[in-house]
C-alpha cells in the first residue's frame, strides 16, 4: 500500500539542508583559508628569521621594506607562486648584505630559486636548506661562507644550479653531491676545497659547466670526465693537478671553453684536442707540458684564446696556426721553441696580443706583422730575434704595448706606432740618435731604450712628455749634452734611469716637479753639480744614484720638512763630496730608521698597468738597477722594497761616524769606505740587527772593534782594513766566519783570524836570537812564500769569478734577506 507524505512535511526538509550544507561549505573554506594564511605565515616567519640575522643592511633595503604590515609577497627580493601564493624565489643579490643565514629558511617549502650573491654573508651553511626538496636554483657566489659542504645535498634532486664560487668553503666535496643528477651548472670555484676530484662526477652527464678552478685539488684528471659529453665550459685551473691530460677530453666536443691552466700536468698536448672544433678558449699554459704544439691545432677555427705559455714546449710554431682566423689573443711565451716566426701568423688579423716572449726563436720579424691592424700588444723580448725592427710596425695604429727588449736586433729606432703607451727595445744592438717622431706620442707611459749603443742628445721634449711618462730608461748608452731641463709641473715620472752615459752639465732642478718621483738614477755619468738638496721635496723618492759622477761640497743639512723621508737606497759613492757625514740627513730617513718598516708586507717597484679591453702589464721602475757592494756590481731584475742600502764611499768625507747610524735599524749595505773618517767606530752599530755587508775600510778609525758587532748575525760581509784600529778581534758568531782580508793593515790589531796573537793590550816585542843572515834569508823566504801563496789564491779566486759569473756570497744576501721578509 502506497504511503501519502503529508504536504507540511514535505515543505519542512528544504528548511533543515541549506543551513546544513552551508556549514559544511563555511567550515571547509575556513579550513583551507586557514591553512593557506598559516603557510604564508610561516613563510613570514622564515624570512623575518633570516631579517634578524642580517647585521648590516647599508640600504635598508630589508629594513623599510621587509614589514608585517604589508604581503610578504610585495616584498623586495620575493616572489610568489601565482596558485598557491608561496614564497617560490627569493633574490636578495648585490644589496651590500652582511650576515648569516637562518635556519629558518630551510621552512620555505615551496623555494625553488635562491640568489644572494655579491654581498657579505658569513657562517656555515645551515642544513636545513638541504630540506629545500623544489629547490632548482642555488646561487651563493662572492659571499664569506666556510666550513664543509652538507653531505645531505644529495636531497636537493631537483636541483638544476649550484654556484658558490669566492667563498671559503673547506673539506672535501661529499659524494652525495653527484645524487643530483638534474645538475647543469656546478661552480665551486675559488675556495678550499681539497682531495682528488671524486669519480662519481661522471653521474652528472646533463653537466654544461663544470668549474672547480683556484681550490686545492689533486690527483689525476678523473678518466670519466669523458662521460660530460654535455660539457660547454670546463675550468679546472688553480689547482694542484698532476698526471697528463686524458684522452678522454676528446669526447667532449659542445666544448667551447677548457681551463686547465695553473696546474702540474705533464706529458704532451693530446692529438685528441683536434676533435673539440667548437673552442673557442683554450688554456693550458703554467704547467709542465713537452713535446711539440701538434699540428692539429690548425682545426680549432673557432679559437679566440690560445694560452699555452710557461710550459716546456719545443719545436717550432706549427704553420697551421695561420688556420685560426679567429683568433684574438697568443701566448706561447716562457717556452723552449725554437726557428722562426711563421709568416703564417700574418693571416691572423683579428689578434690583439702576441706574447712569444722567452723562446729561443731567430731570424728577423716577419713583415707581415703589419696585417695585423687590431694589434695591441706585442711582446717578443728575449728571443735570438736579428735584423731590423720593420718599418711597417709604426702602421699598426692600435699598437699599444711594444717590446722587443733582449734580442740582437740592429739598424736604427723606426717611428713608433702613434697610440703606444710602452715601448721597450733594450738590450739590443741599435744605433742612432732617438728618432723626433718619439716627441709625438702624446699617451706614451713607460720607455726602455737602455743597453744599446744609442748615441746623440736627449729629445728635450721627453719633459713635455712626463704628464704622461712614468718611467724612463735610457742607461747605457752614449747619450752626450745634457739631462733635458723643461720637466713640467704635473710631471708624472716615477722612475728615472739615464746611468752609464757621456752627460754633463747639472742636474736639472725641474726634476723636482716630478712629485711622484721613486727612483733616480744618474750614475756613471760627467755631471758636475754640488749635492741637489731641492730633492728634498719628493717626499716619494725611495731610490737615489748619483755615484761616479763629480759632484762636489759639503751636503747641506735640509732646512725643509719632507726630507727623502722615504729613501732606502743612496749611492753617492766615488764623487767629490766633502765635509762631515750629514746627520740631519740620516734623521730623516725613516724608511730605514723606524721599526714599522718590519711590519710592512714586501712589495716590488713595479706597476700594474690597465689599458683599454681590461688588458694590463706591469712597469717595472727598478728594472736593470744596479748597486754595488764589496766592489761588486749586482743587477736587479726587480726590486724589494726591504732592500735598505747607503754608499757614500770613495769621497772625502772627514770627521766621526755618527752615532745615530746605530738607529737605521733596517739597513742592510752600510758601505762609509774610501773616505778621511777618524775616531772610533761606535758602538751603536751593533744595532743594525738586519746588516749583512759593512765596510768602513781605507779610512783613518782608531779604537778598538766594539765587542757589539757580535750582535749582527746577518753579517755576511765585513771590512775594517786599511786603517789605526787596535786592540782584540772580537770572537764568536759572525766573526768566527770573516778571514784576515777584514783587518788588513791594522797593525795594532790581533787575534784570530790574524796570526799576531797576544795575551795583553800591551805589545810584547820580539825576540830574535837567530844571525843575520839567517834573518835575512828567512825574510826573502817569507816574501817568496807570501808572493807566491798570494798568486795562487788570487788565480783561484779570478778562475771562480770568470767562470761562475756570480759573487755567491752576494747571491747569498739577497736570497736570505728575500726568504728573512717573507717569514714576517
Amino acid at each position: 500500500m502506497m504511503r501519502l507524505t503529508p504536504i507540511s512535511n514535505l515543505m519542512a526538509r528544504p528548511s533543515f539542508l541549506p543551513p546544513f550544507m552551508f556549514g559544511l561549505l563555511f567550515a571547509t573554506f575556513g579550513v583551507i583559508l586557514s591553512a593557506k594564511y598559516s603557510s604564508i605565515t610561516v613563510d613570514q616567519s622564515a624570512l623575518l628569521a633570516l631579517k634578524s640575522h642580517i647585521t648590516h643592511d647599508p640600504h635598508n633595503f630589508l629594513a623599510t621594506n621587509w614589514s608585517t604590515s604589508t604581503s610578504v609577497c610585495s616584498w623586495i627580493g620575493v616572489t610568489c607562486g601565482s596558485r598557491h601564493h608561496r614564497v617560490t624565489a627569493l633574490n636578495l643579490s648585490s644589496m651590500d648584505l652582511t650576515g648569516t643565514i637562518s635556519s629558518q629558511l630551510g621552512n620555505l617549502s615551496f623555494l625553488a630559486s635562491l640568489d644572494i650573491h655579491q654581498n657579505s654573508f658569513h657562517g656555515t651553511l645551515p642544513i636545513e636548506l638541504t630540506n629545500l626538496r623544489r629547490m632548482k636554483y642555488l646561487d651563493f657566489d662572492n659571499n664569506s661562507f666556510s666550513g664543509e659542504l652538507s653531505s645531505t645535498l644529495g636531497n636537493l634532486s631537483k636541483l638544476e644550479r649550484l654556484s658558490l664560487d669566492w667563498n671559503q668553503i673547506s673539506g672535501r666535496i661529499p659524494n652525495s653531491l653527484f645524487k643530483c643528477k638534474e645538475l647543469k651548472f656546478l661552480s665551486l670555484f675559488n675556495n678550499s676545497l681539497e682531495g682528488s676530484i671524486p669519480t662519481e662526477i661522471g653521474n652528472l652527464t646533463l653537466l654544461e659547466t663544470l668549474d672547480l678552478g683556484d681550490n686545492y685539488f689533486k690527483g689525476e684528471i678523473p678518466l670519466v670526465i669523458g662521460n660530460l659529453t654535455s660539457l660547454q665550459f670546463l675550468y679546472l685551473s688553480n689547482n694542484n693537478l698532476t698526471g697528463e691530460i686524458p684522452l678522454v677530453i676528446g669526447n667532449l666536443t659542445s666544448l667551447r671553453e677548457l681551463y686547465l691552466n695553473n696546474n702540474k700536468l705533464t706529458g704532451e698536448i693530446p692529438l685528441v684536442i683536434g676533435n673539440l672544433t667548437s673552442l673557442q678558449f683554450l688554456y693550458l699554459s703554467n704547467n709542465n707540458l713537452t713535446g711539440e704544439i701538434p699540428i692539429v691545432i690548425g682545426n680549432l677555427t673557432s679559437l679566440q684564446f690560445l694560452y699555452l705559455s710557461h710550459n716546456k714546449l719545443t719545436g717550432e710554431i706549427p704553420l697551421v696556426i695561420g688556420n685560426l682566423t679567429s683568433l684574438r689573443e697568443l701566448y706561447l711565451a716562457y717556452n723552449k721553441l725554437t726557428g722562426k716566426i711563421p709568416s703564417t701568423i700574418g693571416n691572423l688579423t683579428t689578434l690583439e696580443v702576441i706574447d712569444l716572449a722567452y723562446n729561443n726563436l731567430s731570424g728577423e720579424i716577419p713583415l707581415v706583422i703589419g696585417n695585423l691592424a687590431s694589434l695591441q700588444m706585442l711582446y717578443l723580448f728575449n728571443n735570438r730575434l736579428t735584423g731590423e725592427i720593420p718599418l711597417v710596425i709604426g702602421n699598426l695604429t692600435s699598437l699599444q704595448v711594444l717590446s722587443l727588449d733582449s734580442n740582437k736586433l740592429t739598424g736604427r729606432i723606426p717611428t713608433p706606432p702613434p697610440l703606444l703607451q710602452f715601448y721597450a727595445v733594450s738590450t739590443n744592438n741599435l744605433i742612432g740618435e732617438i728618432p723626433s717622431s718619439i716627441c709625438n706620442l702624446t699617451s706614451l707611459g713607460a720607455m726602455a731604450l737602455h743597453e744599446n749603443n744609442l748615441e746623440g742628445t736627449i729629445p728635450k721634449c721627453i719633459g713635455n712628455l712626463s704628464s704622461s711618462l712614468t718611467a724612463v730608461f735610457l742607461g747605457n748608452n752614449n747619450f752626450h749634452g745634457q739631462i733635458p731641463e723643461n720637466f713640467a709641473k704635473g710631471c708624472m715620472l716615477r722612475s728615472l734611469h739615464i746611468n752609464n752615459n757621456e752627460l754633463g752639465g747639472s742636474l736639472p732642478r725641474s726634476l723636482g716637479n716630478c712629485k711622484a718621483l721613486n727612483l733616480l738614477d744618474v750614475g756613471n755619468n760627467n755631471l758636475n753639480d754640488t749635492f741637489p738638496s731641492w730633492l728634498g721635496n719628493l717626499d716619494q723618492l725611495q731610490v737615489l744614484i748619483l755615484r761616479s759622477n763629480r759632484f762636489y761640497g759639503q751636503i747641506e743639512s735640509f732646512d725643509i720638512t719632507v726630507s727623502l723621508t722615504k729613501l732606502r737606497i743612496i749611492d753617492l759613492s766615488h764623487n767629490n763630496f766633502s765635509g762631515y757625514l750629514p746627520t740631519l740627513f740620516f734623521e730623516h730617513m725613516h724608511a730605514i730608521r723606524d721599526e714599522y718598516g718590519k711590519k710592512v708586507e714586501p712589495n716590488y717597484m713595479r706597476e700594474v698597468k690597465i689599458m683599454k679591453d681590461a688588458h694590463l702589464f706591469w712597469v717595472n721602475y727598478a728594472y736593470g738597477l744596479s748597486v754595488t757592494a764589496k766592489g761588486l756590481e749586482m743587477k736587479f731584475e726587480s726590486l724589494l722594497s726591504i732592500w735598505m742600502q747607503i754608499d757614500l764611499s770613495s769621497n772625502q768625507f772627514r770627521g766621526e761616524i755618527p752615532k745615530i747610524l746605530g738607529e737605521l735599524h733596517l739597513l742592510i749595505v752600510l758601505n762609509l769606505s774610501h773616505n778621511c773618517l777618524v775616531g772610533p767606530i761606535p758602538s751603536s752599530l751593533g744595532n743594525l740587527s738586519e746588516l749583512e755587508s759593512l765596510d768602513l775600510s781605507s779610512n783613518k778609525l782608531e779604537g778598538r772593534i766594539p765587542t757589539e758587532l757580535i750582535n749582527l748575525g746577518f753579517l755576511e760581509v765585513l771590512n775594517l782594513s786599511q786603517n789605526n784600529l787596535k786592540g782584540p778581534i772580537p770572537q764568536g758568531k759572525q766573526f768566527d766566519t770573516f778571514t784576515n782580508d777584514s783587518y788588513m793593515g791594522n797593525l795594532d790589531l790581533y787575534g784570530l783570524p790574524l796570526s799576531k796573537n797576544c795575551g795583553t793590550d800591551e805589545e810584547t816585542p820580539a825576540i830574535f836570537d837567530r844571525d843575520d843572515d839567517g834573518d835575512e834569508l828567512n825574510w826573502k823566504f817569507s816574501i817568496l812564500m807570501g808572493y807566491g801563496c798570494g798568486l795562487v789564491l788570487g788565480m783561484s779566486m779570478a778562475y771562480i769569478v770568470f767562470t761562475t759569473g756570480k759573487p755567491w756570497w752576494l747571491i747569498r744576501i739577497v736570497e736570505r734577506v728575500r726568504r728573512r721578509f717573507a717569514k714576517r
